[in-house]
């Protein structure tokens, strides 16, 4: 920055600031102190791009709005993550083009509600300087980095992506066959099988807002489902679905949700070979990582529904809000039908600052015991057994660097957070027991594991992308450890965060 573009980043903190810390305080589920520290974060990231950048507080509110939906897409449903996306609503200051993601990372809170407490919510005095001595510090920090860099590209030498952060991992990261790949570069949305390794992408969906007669709106999925005996993605009209390892069953839901039946479909024929009828109405369902059980949440209102009579003023607009209306969850075992009912109402901030967004779907566990919803407490979840009883996380869990961490199947790595720097597109894989950085690969958000040694990642193009332009216009990748090894699985996405064709996938075992 020059010195002038200094002075305006400066009185952009000074000024913006206090309503940014609205939507961090959002996304850090109501606790102020890890507010200020994403706000902080996302304001040094800005400052080191400050010069393409046309909008920088739509820039901030989306890096925030990032913590959200950052999780694993959608299997592990819950965001980065957004129930007609509070994310998105905090961002552009409009209605979502849809519903949250099933894998938001912290619960969405009532931004009207966050208005109301204003007068108890405020910046710590010495905010500003914290985030100028953080841009200093990074500042110092990439210079050593990039004369070491210089120094061994002068010498000749040649430098793999993968880097070693200190981790337990002894000696450089091996080459490894390429894992069995079906990709479609060309398609986006994929129309046929996608696929690598043990991971295929088994449906995806998009979103869009459906406005209502009174006012409300509802935030809707639309479901294309993999067909095994055409190899094909078709478009389905179920509300709601998730499919079961191995990829022969889905469990579906219908439209107009909440609803008192779980169909059972073949993905082999496309039709529902059984019904699990239920007294209380659901709204999301989930198999278990065996694909033996299933937590179905149920709702009395429609879980992604926004409501006239929960308005609230947003950027000088009147929108509609959620309604919480979580009701419990029953525990379901497939093969007989059993479905053991546990009452478990919305839960609450605990700071009151308000209730949760609408849809607050219970999840699984890694190994499968324990039930869980996402909330924005430290470990980033609370934990039930399947009778309800508040249960410690699990040490698997406790063990992530974040919530949004996934494990690769052999237990020694785990998937970490977006590190790029500049121009450099680049997420870190950690070592699980220790967190420590085991290697860099050039991908924006890691999704899955296709083996112990590759990633599926998502990734937009390095020659386009540009921060605030460019950053969504992003495809399916296979990454290597080592990160020599890139196979696109898909097309690109469009380059916008919002349009009614920009497509999710779930990711299954198979």
């Amino acid at each position: 920055m020059d010195a002038h573009e200094k002075q305006k980043f400066r009185r952009f903190v000074a000024t913006r600031s206090p309503e940014l810390l609205h939507v961090a305080m959002l996304v850090g589920g109501g606790d102020q102190r890890v507010a200020e520290g994403l706000l902080r974060k996302a304001l040094v990231k800005t400052a080191r791009r400050w010069h393409r950048i046309d909008q920088p507080e739509a820039y901030v509110r989306e890096m925030l709005c990032r913590r959200q939906t950052g999780r694993r897409e959608p299997s592990r449903t819950p965001s980065s993550g957004d129930s007609t996306s509070a994310a998105e609503l905090l961002i552009h200051g409009a209605p979502s083009a849809g519903p949250a993601l099933p894998e938001a990372g912290p619960e969405q809170r009532v931004h009207g509600a966050l208005k109301a407490n204003a007068p108890r919510i405020r910046l710590s005095d010495d905010f500003a300087e914290q985030v100028y001595r953080s841009l200093r510090r990074r500042k110092a920090r990439s210079s050593v980095v990039a004369g070491a860099v210089a120094a061994i590209v002068a010498a000749g030498v040649a430098v793999p992506l993968a880097v070693d952060g200190g981790g337990t991992r002894e000696g450089p990261v091996a080459e490894f066959a390429t894992p069995e790949v079906v990709a479609r570069a060309d398609q986006s949305p994929p129309r046929e099988l996608v696929a690598a390794g043990r991971i295929a992408v088994s449906a995806y969906f998009t979103t869009k807002l459906v406005k209502q007669p009174d006012g409300d709106a509802i935030g809707t999925y639309e479901w294309s489902l993999f067909n095994a005996a055409t190899e094909r993605y078709e478009k389905t009209d179920w509300a709601w679905l998730d499919v079961a390892p191995g990829m022969r069953t889905a469990a579906v839901l219908e439209r107009d949700l909440p609803v008192n039946r779980i169909g059972l479909l073949e993905l082999g024929t496309g039709k529902v070979k059984r019904w699990i009828g239920v007294d209380k109405r659901v709204g999301g369902v989930q198999f278990s990582p065996d694909g033996k059980r299933l937590v179905a949440t149920t709702y009395s209102l429609h879980p992604d529904g926004l409501f006239k009579d929960t308005s609230y003023r947003l950027n000088g607009r009147t929108v509609p809000g959620p309604k919480p209306s979580r009701t419990g969850y029953y525990v379901i075992d497939v093969a007989s039908g059993r479905a053991d009912f546990t009452d478990l109402p919305p839960r609450k901030n605990e700071r009151e600052v308000g209730p949760t967004g609408g849809r607050q779907d219970l999840l699984w566990s890694l190994d499968g015991k324990l039930v869980w919803e996402p909330w924005g407490n430290k470990e980033g979840g609370i934990y039930y057994d399947v009778n309800g009883k508040e249960m410690p996380v699990p040490a698997q869990e406790a063990s992530l660097p974040s919530p949004s961490g996934v494990l690769s199947r052999d237990g020694r790595l785990v998937t970490g957070d977006f590190v790029g720097e500049g121009e450099g597109i680049f997420s870190e894989v950690l070592d699980a027991k220790t967190g420590r950085r085991a290697a860099l690969v050039p991908g924006q958000q890691l999704l899955a594991w296709a083996d112990d040694n590759h990633l599926i990642a998502w990734r937009c193009d390095p020659e386009q992308c540009e921060p605030g332009k460019g950053e969504f216009r992003n495809q399916l990748l296979l990454i290597s450890l080592d990160g020599k090894k890139t196979i696109p699985l898909s097309g690109f996405r469009e380059a916008k965060l919002r349009y009614d064709g920009r497509w999710t996938p779930m990711l299954t075992q198979r």
